[in-house]
């Protein structure tokens, strides 16, 4: 058979197959003139998706009874409202020093005798003037050489996992909770803890560098020499200051800050990488006051439960709100290798931040849901609350309250004047810098509107999303005790909560709004006569490129 036959049935074929809503408009509308509309062809049937498996509860329960009121070594430890809460017992050892309580405490606490030592009331005003605090630096979620699953985990939403390395309170024992589990234990998390001294004090930290990366500590805002007692640099600032504090070695930096207000600190060795790995924290300066013992470590930021002298004056209530964006590229090396000069080259060499995208952003370490279960700011009506905002990420923070405007009091830990104190419901917070807010939960339509369960937020989309899909990112609440359920949980009156504590919802693979109207929302089942079509015009496509390439080749055969 001549190749023109075969030319031609292909060529029937492929116009035959061509699928009909692919020609233009017009021809279209001539095919209708010439032989009539065609008959209606309803969508593809909507393909409902089961619910996948719900990989956490929104609050479980308080069995070792951490969130409940309670007086530990003389220490008031206030209730945690939140359904996760922080080791009470590590908090009295926050407060007292870890050389000041019994053996019990320190136990239960988990940290070790040295972790913080306070002695010398040199004022003589009731509380202790000299403060030694010992940091480390942990790596979450890093390679395993026995497991394909990260070691030491730390989620920041359901089954999201990226490398961190925080500094973190001189402990003792294991990382993980039990033998049994890979999730690290409650010291061990993002972000860095909050350290909170008094103005005064005259403060040593240690950095005992358990890592395998060198590290310093840069007391961002806080009044500190540039040299130590000792004539070392005292700045942690390699190019300038010091030699790294190198794996197993230690470093001690001295301060006396003469100012209060709301500082931060983080390691300054190749502090484009280190930094946004996760060794940051929130340093506050309390002002001095009598008999004021404070609590010198805050585990995860949020809620201060043993608030100080000064706080309880003129609060009812204080929170420290810790943001961070994280690049995927750059937290997931970790996880790539064992060998530390391979991981220092991909991290230190390879990774280029002018390239950073930012796939996660968390406050007080974790993304939505779980900034519900430990992040919610929790009020009664007519009470004034401080809250403390870093900014420890890439890019800016528009911080937004729904219900509320805030009161911008301090900026990066100084006193605004009077006449500067503006009265917002959007704050913009640049990289590296701390606001201090008023929030005042009085009903008159300019600071609060009522009781509720009322967000805040990065007004700046991308911080509402985890991955791209939102909800996600750090959303958190402003909750009225009125809208509180006894185990924490907020009475919320919008959609379901399942499908956001589920692995499947941030892999993108579940509906967004299926539960609403499956029939709707739902995603589309296949349409096989379609894609029949459109394998039959592939094949023929081929078959006439084969013909034309043997005719090409072979003229005669024509």
């Amino acid at each position: 058979m001549k190749l023109r036959w075969l030319f031609i049935v292909t060529v029937v074929i492929a116009i035959c197959s061509f699928p009909s809503h692919w020609y233009p408009t017009s021809v279209r509308l001539q095919f209708a003139k010439l032989f009539g509309a065609s008959d209606y062809q309803s969508s593809p049937a909507s393909m409902l998706m089961p619910m996948p498996e719900i990989i956490d509860e929104a609050c479980e329960e308080d069995i070792a009874g951490w969130r409940k009121q309670q007086t530990i070594e003389s220490v008031t430890i206030e209730k945690s409202s939140t359904c996760v809460a922080d080791n009470p017992y590590a908090i009295a050892a926050f407060v007292r020093g870890t050389n000041n309580v019994s053996d019990h405490v320190l136990h239960q606490s988990g940290l070790t005798p040295d972790s913080i030592e306070k002695h010398s009331d040199l004022d003589g005003d009731g509380d202790p003037d000299m403060i030694h605090i010992r940091l480390e630096v942990v790596e979450l979620n890093g390679i395993s050489p026995e497991s394909n699953d990260p070691t030491t985990q730390f989620s920041i939403a359901p089954g999201i996992m990226p490398g961190f390395w925080v500094f973190a309170p001189k402990h003792f024992g294991m990382a993980t909770k039990n033998f049994e589990s890979a999730e690290s234990r409650a010291l061990l998390r993002a972000p860095s803890p909050s350290i909170r001294i008094e103005q005064g004090d005259q403060v040593q930290i240690t950095l005992e560098n358990s890592h395998y990366m060198p590290h310093t500590i840069h007391f961002h805002g806080v009044d500190h020499s540039f040299v130590d007692s000792q004539g070392e640099g005292n700045d942690g600032v390699p190019i300038a200051s010091e030699i790294p504090v190198l794996p197993g070695k230690s470093r001690t930096y001295e301060m006396q800050p003469r100012n209060s207000g709301t500082k931060f600190y983080h390691c300054h060795v190749q502090p484009h990488v280190h930094v946004m790995m996760g060794l940051q924290g929130m340093f506050v300066i309390e002002e001095n006051k009598s008999n004021n013992w404070v609590q010198t470590l805050n585990i995860g930021a949020g809620k201060i439960r043993s608030p100080s002298v000064a706080s309880k004056e003129l609060y009812d209530s204080e929170y420290d709100l810790h943001y961070m964006d994280i690049d995927a590229d750059l937290n997931n090396r970790v996880q790539k290798f064992n060998d530390v000069r391979l991981i220092t080259k991909s991290m230190h060499r390879e990774y280029n931040i002018t390239d950073a995208t930012q796939d996660y952003y968390i406050l007080n370490g974790r993304s939505f849901p779980y900034t519900f279960q430990e992040s919610l700011i929790t009020v009664k009506p007519d009470q004034k609350i401080k809250l403390r905002i870093a900014n420890g990420g890439r890019e800016s923070l528009a911080f937004h309250t729904h219900g509320h405007n805030v009161t911008i009091t301090h900026r990066d830990g100084n006193l605004s004047p009077q006449a500067a104190q503006f009265i917002r419901d959007v704050v913009f917070i640049a990289p590296a810098q701390r606001i201090d807010l008023d929030l005042d939960t009085k009903n008159d339509g300019l600071h609060s509107y009522g009781e509720g369960v009322w967000l805040f937020h990065d007004h700046q989309y991308k911080g509402v999303t985890t991955n791209g899909i939102g909800p996600g990112g750090h959303i958190s609440a402003i909750v009225y005790q009125e809208y509180l359920q006894d185990n924490g949980w907020p009475k919320t009156l919008g959609v379901g909560w399942n499908k956001y504590f589920t692995q499947e919802y941030y892999r993108k693979e579940q509906p967004v709004w299926e539960s609403y109207s499956p029939s709707l929302f739902s995603d589309t089942e296949t349409n096989k006569f379609l894609l029949a079509r459109l394998v039959i015009f592939s094949m023929s496509l081929s078959a006439m490129l084969i013909v034309l390439i043997t005719i090409i080749i072979s003229p005669r055969r024509w």
